[in-house]
């Protein structure tokens, strides 16, 4: 029987007995978002709103990792490379629908059925024959590699989510910033987020070559998951307990939001915790990235007492 690792544990003992004890500290636990409804977001930039279809279109207008065609998507799906998502025409007939849809479970990757139009935008061109794909600008790994990284290197797991980041150019500077501070992965999830695309790469000066990356289907679930490794998750909202306050020490997941909704209502009630940022000038939101590297830094500084 393969053994299972207790990530959480440090010198024999449970991380997770001390909620209690580490709430009395100043963190605030995340029962709830009681102002879901609101516009601001302390460590959040509220300036950039869901629109999917334009961050497709920015980013894989001009994309070596786009191909297009029937035969040449066809090939990428059966090669051994990794797919982010497939484009379908939603003019295709069903029959030739379905078996792209079929390829692209077997990679499991993405399908998106879009208008003729906007497929010729991503492709920019309409000699596409109806279907475009997107390979993986990188190779994602599991989240039990992510883990497998801290034990290796001795140290507690440390580990950044990213809840739904739209912006190629914020998760490339997070993951970046990641890198930089020794976190041992980044988990982003497979739909109502960006991939890792080229502007990602770029955007992370390098770092995805270094940094393992998991793309997982349900973040919530993933966070239960690590929950049970006696991994302690700090959702990054308005509501927490100044970060500067609170014991961050020991084994963590640090989840950041979208950028025009924060931490998603499921993910942030199953997390142990809320931490903020201490606000005290006019404007009341920071960027996504730039919240993200202070909490990363902050959490590599109590590690570093």
């Amino acid at each position: 029987m393969k053994e299972q690792k207790n990530y959480g544990k440090k010198n024999g003992t449970s991380n997770r007995g001390d909620f209690h004890q580490r709430r009395s500290n100043g963190i605030k636990p995340q029962y709830g978002r009681k102002n879901a409804g609101k516009a601001e977001n302390a460590v959040q930039d509220k300036s950039v709103h869901r629109n999917n279809s334009s961050s497709d279109e920015q980013d894989y207008i001009v994309n070596e990792n786009l191909v297009s065609g029937r035969n040449s998507v066809t090939e990428l799906l059966k090669s051994d490379r990794q797919v982010d998502v497939v484009y379908v025409s939603s003019e295709m007939l069903p029959k030739e629908m379905s078996y792209y849809e079929a390829l692209a479970r077997n990679k499991d990757a993405i399908v998106k059925r879009v208008h003729p139009l906007k497929l010729k935008t991503i492709c920019g061109t309409d000699s596409n024959q109806g279907v475009a794909a997107i390979g993986a600008a990188v190779e994602y790994c599991e989240v039990e590699d992510i883990l497998q990284t801290a034990h290796d290197r001795g140290e507690d797991p440390f580990i950044v989510i990213a809840d739904g980041i739209e912006d190629p150019h914020n998760l490339g500077a997070i993951i970046r910033t990641a890198e930089c501070a020794g976190v041992h992965g980044v988990i982003i999830p497979k739909r109502k987020g960006v991939n890792v695309t080229g502007t990602v790469v770029r955007s992370s000066a390098g770092a995805t070559s270094y940094m393992k990356i998991a793309r997982v289907a349900n973040i919530a679930s993933t966070v239960r998951e690590l929950k049970e490794k006696n991994i302690f998750c700090y959702s990054a909202d308005m509501d927490g307990g100044n970060c500067t306050e609170c014991d961050l020490t020991g084994p963590a997941a640090l989840v950041i939001g979208s950028e025009g909704f924060g931490v998603s209502r499921l993910v942030g009630e199953l997390c142990d915790a809320t931490v903020s940022l201490p606000m005290v000038g006019n404007v009341s939101s920071l960027n996504a990235s730039v919240a993200a590297g202070i909490l990363i830094y902050e959490i590599v500084r109590q590690r570093r007492k």
